[in-house]
């Protein structure tokens, strides 16, 4: 992978946003932060993630919102989000499944398991960019001919 892979840390405590840099930082990853909802939505307009980590339990807009307008939309459909949660009902799980996440993580966080997550999920993001452009090759070669 050629580039930093970019992090962005969607969560209103400050207390969770500095423990969850903590636990990355031994990782080469570029990370930024946003506070609410409508502030993550903003941030990954400008700051384009590979991965979010997204708190369910936000102002403006709930991680379930969040997620699934990005989901919905084309242009961030690919972007991986892990939903971090101190939420463990099962209609809480199934509601993040129906807002199109692609894993989550209870709180409170294990840092072990965070880092795994990251990584396995970064090389995932990886794997279906490089399946989308091997396809985008294949249909350029097919319409040369």
């Amino acid at each position: 992978m050629s580039t930093t892979p970019r992090v962005l840390i969607a969560d209103d405590n400050e207390a969770n946003v500095e423990l969850l840099e903590a636990y990355l930082a031994g990782m080469d990853l570029d990370t930024a932060v946003a506070v609410d909802g409508q502030d993550t939505l903003d941030k990954v307009q400008s700051f384009s993630p590979d991965l979010i980590l997204l708190d369910i339990m936000m102002p403006k807009l709930s991680g379930f919102e969040v997620c699934q307008r990005l989901k919905n939309d084309p242009a961030t459909s690919g972007i991986m989000i892990l939903m971090v949660t101190a939420l463990n009902e099962l209609g809480d799980i199934e509601r993040a499944v129906d807002a199109g996440t692609d894993d989550f993580l209870s709180k409170p966080v294990n840092k072990v398991e965070l880092v795994k997550r990251v990584e396995n999920m970064l090389k995932l993001r990886n794997v279906s960019d490089e399946l989308e452009r091997l396809r985008q090759y294949i249909e350029q070669m097919e319409a040369s001919h």
